[in-house]
């Protein structure tokens, strides 16, 4: 399948190392050595998460070389929902009058945006639909607490959007080669180790098993895409990983004896956006790749999950 157009959307608030410091009696230092983040993307009262992927859409609809009436099917990959029941795919269907198209929500924690492309793929294939639009968003300011010493400094929030066809609609556009995701629900801490409970809001007691599961699973996934496309870890233009702390990062690109270069990042800056930050990274990195850039996302969530995808650059 191909990518046809991308766009995002991004809070212009940033919450610093030095307001966490002040309000859990901490060091800046202490923040940064463990994450790597310097600020985090934080929505206001308005930017809510219909309000980010609205104007999420506007930006890829800028550049969309078909009418947005075209789009058959519309995927809203999320685990911070503000309504499961008028769900945002279908906001957005309304909002864009979308008329024939299917509409519905997934959340497999932060692969779910992967999982929203491979169910994309699966539809191509079996010819339900041609045309696919899919929104990743997460506002984890709704859910989080900036007090939970243990993982409140690491969210941000922030919407992307991208539109794919089962057919190249331009010529150079980005081809998905491959998608594969994972279920590792059976895996160390699983579904305890991050939770987002109605009364409790969005916790990661059991960081230190979602660190080293994060490292294990990405560099794993990110070697198996890649091999079975015929390709080696030189071949790799650029790496996109789950933006969740830049050590897992760091340390990924180690495992993979890739150099870190390679990796793109936006952690730094924004936290960790959830399921938008690997497809935010790359549609926030989009001008730069050219024909012949073979690019890799690969994603670890909270249950567990984890998603990788390939593209190239015709």
């Amino acid at each position: 399948m191909f990518i046809n157009s991308k766009g995002c959307y991004i809070p212009t608030k940033r919450v610093t190392n030095s307001y966490f410091a002040k309000l859990n009696d901490l060091s800046e230092d202490w923040y940064f050595k463990r994450t790597g983040i310097l600020t985090r993307a934080r929505a206001s009262e308005e930017e809510t998460i219909d309000y980010m992927s609205i104007k999420a859409v506007e930006d890829a609809v800028k550049n969309l070389p078909y009418d947005i009436s075209d789009v058959d099917l519309i995927v809203f990959a999320s685990y911070t929902p503000n309504d499961t029941v008028g769900t945002t795919a279908h906001i957005i269907q309304k909002e864009f009058n979308i008329n024939n198209a299917k509409a519905f929500y997934i959340s497999s924690a932060c692969s779910s945006a992967i999982n929203g492309m491979e169910i994309i793929n699966s539809f191509f294939k079996s010819k339900i639909s041609s045309k696919a639009l899919l929104i990743s968003a997460d506002r984890n300011s709704s859910y989080s607490d900036d007090k939970d010493i243990q993982s409140g400094h690491l969210w941000g929030d922030a919407a992307v959007a991208l539109f794919f066809s089962s057919e190249p609609m331009r010529p150079n556009e980005a081809e998905v080669l491959d998608i594969n995701t994972l279920g590792l629900g059976n895996i160390g801490y699983g579904p305890k180790a991050v939770t987002m409970e109605p009364k409790n809001g969005l916790h990661m007691p059991y960081g230190k098993d979602v660190f080293t599961q994060a490292c294990i699973y990405l560099t794993k996934l990110t070697d198996a895409i890649i091999k079975k496309n015929g390709y080696t870890i030189s071949d790799l233009t650029y790496f996109i990983g789950h933006q969740a702390n830049k050590r897992i990062l760091n340390n990924v690109c180690h495992e993979l004896g890739l150099a870190e270069n390679k990796s793109l990042t936006n952690v730094e800056e924004l936290g960790n956006t959830g399921c938008a930050s690997a497809p935010l990274v790359f549609a926030q990195n989009y001008d730069i790749f050219k024909e012949g850039d073979l690019v890799c996302l690969s994603v670890f969530g909270g249950g567990y999950s984890c998603g990788t995808c390939l593209i190239k650059f015709n």
